[in-house]
């Protein structure tokens, strides 16, 4: 057996903060690459695989009970070739290794444990596994020798479950290649989410529970095509309850990554930037519609806790932040009455402890957790001195030891809060959001882009190449909110240039759709195609939408025939699995449903039209403007009204239809609420 590492492993030489905090484990670690592979060739030792994350709380688990423990290195070195991925900055292996889990059977999650062969093909894998056998589960040291004596004493056992993994991996779900889906459906799909979901709590029923942005953007989407009333109340149920349990930090704004409870109160503290991108789509999105206050608040607090946390120097937003500090989760975030009473003194405590949930007993495992679950529908009503005792607390929590921030940029994720960010200030009417996002555009535009293509992840001046069809997806949709934001032609023309490399790089001409990864990447034993929506939506179903907008904004029918055959590749996967494929689904309703506004015409008249249309729910409308009229292509199903048109107008299009030219916002916004499918 191999003495215990004393010294830094291969890892010190990489970026990613997730292997970084592995880098003075005594394990043996490799990266992932040709290198490792290559040792486990040549000293005929299995693969060990572990993927994670730096904001995995499971994950410090298993690194604390097994990877900083000598002895278990020790067994870990001398048996196996260990490989450690950070599964933001190589989402390609982890959803290959993750499907692997699910065809073997478990759940999956994070910690991801894998066994492979030195060819990279995976046999047997499980999560977290604890350092000493209990509750019925093996202790990690005894998997490893077992697995170890089987991949050299039985080898025909390895190679029967890699196969079958390996087969299970290549099949392509194909689906009923006559399936249609219409706007029945899509209504009929709805309605059978909205059962499922807890009437009083919102969101789906149980614990834990997942904010599930793309499934109450479906739901909002339900409501604005059918008129259906009951469709946003059960949107907003969840909305709200998000915006005031204790998954919310109403000190320094910004959402965690789920609720442990089924009421949304006990957070796991984690906060990635992916979830509050959806979050603050979701809450523009609903405002624009509604007005809502509280969903005001919260975005604003949301977007300073984004500048003041989240902001790199570079412009660009960070990944995540830790759910752990000094080595326990939610620490940084938890209080007792007694502390806020030191800090605010004991009148002024006792305001906010009745506001916020906070007792003497706690509401979490001894400890306070502040939300507004208990007076839910007072909505904003705190002014000036709540906002006073909460920065108060915000600033003395602030001389607490943080949570370990993620500071790597990922080209998806970025895109997804810039999109957010383009909308929120729309909503809101929030400009100076605008300045945000773009900063951060012109930062991946530039600095993560090599030879016009993008990369995947940058820190420390290193960029990761290249990038995945996600990254080109996102990025994608925030180049079209950006542009029909303010109507600036380089974010057009952006998009068009990245939907291109796309379709030269990932599409799946044999199939239809997308792959993730790109014909010259590096090659993996598979090359993920999968259409189903993660914590993210789906590549896919971004895609079916920027080529919807695509078909408007550049009045080219060619994405209209792109975006066509996509649908028609993935709905019949869709019908077998409809809550798997929301992202595509919201897609095929902005196809169906939504309203295209052309504004035509230039100067003040135009310019309060533009601005009346901008304001307008996102998800469902397409804003164009056209400077002059006889621009507009002789098909466009406006361009016969236009020359009867004097002055600036605007129209509303349905199905290939326009409305008669209107020139009032007020009418304009009337028209385009109006329900037409």
């Amino acid at each position: 057996m191999t003495e215990p590492s004393t010294h830094t492993n291969r890892l010190s030489h990489e970026t990613s903060p997730y292997l970084l905090q592995h880098q003075h484990n005594p394990v043996d670690w490799w990266p992932w690459g040709p290198a490792a592979l290559a040792q486990a060739k040549q000293t005929n030792r299995p693969i060990l695989l572990s993927v994670g994350y730096a904001a995995c709380h499971w994950c410090h688990v298993m690194a604390h009970e097994s990877f900083e423990d000598d002895a278990t290195a020790a067994v870990m070195n001398e048996l196996f070739v260990n490989i450690k991925v950070d599964r933001e900055e190589r989402p390609d292996i982890d959803q290959i290794y993750m499907n692997a889990l699910h065809h073997l059977g478990e759940q999956g999650g994070w910690p991801l444990t894998m066994f492979l062969t030195s060819d990279g093909e995976p046999f047997w894998g499980g999560t977290y596994f604890p350092k000493t056998a209990q509750y019925g589960r093996a202790g990690f040291t005894d998997v490893l020798h077992a697995i170890a004596r089987l991949y050299h004493q039985e080898p025909h056992k390895i190679t029967q479950n890699r196969d079958a993994l390996l087969a299970k991996l290549a099949e392509r779900t194909r689906g009923d290649a006559t399936a249609s889906i219409g706007v029945s459906e899509l209504n009929n799909a709805a309605t059978s989410i909205a059962r499922a979901t807890d009437p009083v709590n919102g969101g789906l029923r149980g614990a834990p529970k997942f904010p599930q942005g793309t499934m109450l953007e479906f739901l909002w989407r339900a409501g604005a095509r059918s008129g259906d009333e009951r469709f946003y109340i059960t949107s907003n149920l969840a909305l709200t309850h998000i915006s005031q349990g204790g998954i919310y930090d109403h000190l320094g704004g910004g959402y965690a990554r789920y609720s442990v409870d089924d009421k949304w109160l006990v957070p796991h503290f984690e906060k990635m930037l992916y979830d509050n991108a959806q979050l603050l789509d979701l809450l523009a999105l609903e405002h624009a519609r509604s007005n809502n206050p509280l969903y005001a608040e919260r975005a604003t607090e949301t977007v300073d806790w984004l500048v003041r946390e989240m902001t790199m120097p570079e412009g660009a937003f960070a990944s995540s932040l830790d759910a752990d500090s000094e080595g326990e989760e939610g620490k940084f975030y938890v209080w007792s009455l007694a502390e806020i009473e030191q800090v605010l003194g004991p009148d002024d405590a006792a305001v906010f402890a009745a506001r916020y949930d906070i007792t003497r007993d706690g509401n979490f495992e001894g400890h306070n957790i502040p939300n507004r679950l208990k007076s839910i529908d007072l909505g904003d009503d705190d002014g000036e001195y709540m906002r006073t005792l909460r920065e108060r607390l915000l600033a003395h929590r602030a001389t607490r030891i943080r949570p370990g921030l993620d500071d790597k940029i990922l080209a998806d994720w970025n895109g997804l809060m810039i999109a957010a960010l383009a909308h929120a200030a729309m909503a809101f009417e929030r400009p100076e959001w605008l300045d945000i996002a773009r900063r951060a555009f012109h930062f991946v535009t530039g600095t993560m882009t090599r030879d016009g293509r993008l990369g995947h992840s940058w820190r420390a001046g290193q960029l990761l190449l290249p990038a995945l069809a996600s990254d080109y997806a996102a990025m994608t949709r925030a180049a079209l909110a950006l542009y029909e934001a303010g109507g600036e032609q380089q974010f057009l023309q952006q998009a068009l240039a990245w939907q291109a490399l796309l379709d030269a790089h990932y599409a799946d001409a044999e199939h239809g759709g997308y792959y993730l990864t790109a014909d010259d990447a590096e090659g993996l034993i598979v090359r993920p195609h999968s259409s189903v929506d993660d914590a993210i939506p789906n590549h896919n179903g971004l895609i079916a939408q920027n080529l919807v907008r695509l078909a408007v904004l550049a009045d080219d029918d060619r994405w209209r025939t792109t975006a066509d055959a996509l649908f028609a590749a993935l709905l019949p996967r869709a019908a077998e699995n409809m809550f798997g494929h929301l992202s595509l689904l919201n897609a095929l309703d902005l196809y169906l449903a939504g309203a295209e506004v052309v504004v035509v015409g230039e100067g003040a008249d135009a310019d309060a039209l533009l601005n009346a249309a901008r304001k307008f729910p996102h998800a469902t409308c397409i804003v164009s403007h056209v400077p002059r009229g006889d621009t507009l292509p002789q098909n466009h199903p406006a361009r016969a009204k236009v020359d009867a048109v004097q002055g600036a107008a605007a129209f509303v299009c349905r199905n290939q239809s326009c409305s008669l030219p209107m020139t009032e916002p007020a009418a304009l916004a009337a028209l385009v609420n109006h329900v037409s499918v």
